[in-house]
């Protein structure tokens, strides 16, 4: 037994246009390690000033009238599901088209996941949703995929009609918006992720959870740390996940210095991959919606020899990702769920042809270029 992700780093840390960023991200590591200084220097370790300015500073990113740091994204997840009441018996409809810790976030609750297919827009198919609702349906976790908003009007309905919560996984969807209001208008709660890939990145691990709701807000500030009211006063029974005031000293600088231009050179660069690559006609884009505001934590396009392609590019000093080959229901943990091999036809459609390419702050229109000549040879374009 050993950690396989130090393989991985190396295995791509020599790739000219690489899909991670992890030490460009903080080249300026030296100003970031003055804030740190700071904290050590107060010894304001745990929940400490910095951890309360980096909530209010996401509250005001998010639009939300209340931000709960917690330890990181998958906590934001189940912390929200234990907040609002799912656990054994429950059912929480959800996609299999998406990372692990969506799943395991409401398995880990002890509710059972039901899956509703994806659109191939890589988000949940409103559509199908109704369908997968029975007595023992307690929510709706909608995954906006890659930083691009789910159609929350209508998932928003279905929730209200049948009185269900709505805990939306927005890991990959700091800044984004639709129909240009801020995703924690719709559902109960938004929770995000800070792991050190994530548009908003932090040193290590962290999450958030916003909401616009109080009382919500006010268990969820228990219930993350341990259920205590105060030093000597336990409210209810909960859980250890704080975000270290280290991180959040990160996060604040990350915040106030770099996140605007972070997500503004994304949205650049994918704006110029979808009108080089809509030229090449073996290359399916994504439609874009003018009402969508997409944040491009991934940019992804759908090809056939998708294979074959992704290792044309790697050989050509283009680190292209597949995210991801198995979804979900046909992995070897839900076997318990009894889903098969045709459940979800473009969920393991996509499986099977989505590649992702860098999109990056990093990334520059020479390096764009490159990516689209390298497709078009591959294509014999």
């Amino acid at each position: 037994m050993k950690n396989f992700l130090p393989s991985e780093y190396k295995k791509n840390e020599k790739l000219r246009i690489n899909h991670s960023y992890l030490v460009e991200q903080f080249s300026d590591y030296t100003k970031v390690f003055k804030e740190i200084e700071k904290v050590v220097k107060k010894g304001d370790y745990t929940l400490g000033k910095e951890v309360d300015l980096c909530e209010k500073n996401f509250a005001k990113r998010t639009g939300a009238k209340f931000a709960i740091s917690v330890g990181n994204g998958t906590d934001a997840l189940l912390l929200s599901l234990k907040a609002l009441g799912v656990g054994q018996g429950d059912e929480v409809i959800t996609v299999p088209y998406t990372f692990v810790a969506t799943v395991g976030s409401i398995v880990t609750a002890g509710a059972k996941p039901v899956f509703v297919d994806v659109k191939d827009d890589y988000n949940i198919d409103e559509n199908q949703i109704v369908s997968a609702i029975t007595k023992k349906t307690k929510a709706i976790m909608p995954v906006h995929w890659a930083g691009r908003p789910c159609e929350m009007d209508k998932i928003l309905s279905i929730a209200k009609k049948y009185n269900l919560k709505v805990v939306q996984d927005s890991a990959h969807i700091i800044g984004a918006k639709y129909k240009n209001n801020y995703l924690v208008n719709y559902g109960d709660v938004c929770t995000y992720s800070m792991h050190p890939l994530k548009n908003l990145n932090v040193w290590g691990d962290g999450g958030f959870i916003v909401t616009n709701k109080k009382e919500l807000a006010k268990k969820l500030y228990l219930i993350r740390n341990h259920g205590l009211k105060d030093r000597n006063n336990v409210e209810i029974f909960g859980y250890n996940s704080r975000l270290d005031t280290i991180q959040a000293a990160v996060a604040n600088y990350k915040m106030k210095f770099k996140l605007d231009n972070i997500t503004k050179k994304r949205i650049e660069n994918s704006k110029l991959l979808d009108k080089l690559l809509a030229k090449n006609e073996n290359v399916i884009l994504v439609k874009r919606e003018k009402y969508l505001k997409e944040v491009f934590h991934l940019y992804h396009i759908n090809v056939n020899k998708r294979d074959s392609l992704q290792k044309f590019l790697i050989k050509n000093d283009i680190d292209a990702k597949v995210h991801y080959p198995i979804p979900i229901h046909l992995q070897k943990a839900a076997k318990f769920l009894k889903y098969k091999k045709g459940d979800f036809p473009v969920s393991e459609k996509l499986a099977k042809t989505s590649l992702s390419l860098p999109v990056h702050e990093f990334i520059n229109k020479k390096h764009v270029a490159h990516v689209v000549n390298t497709i078009n040879k591959f294509y014999k374009l």
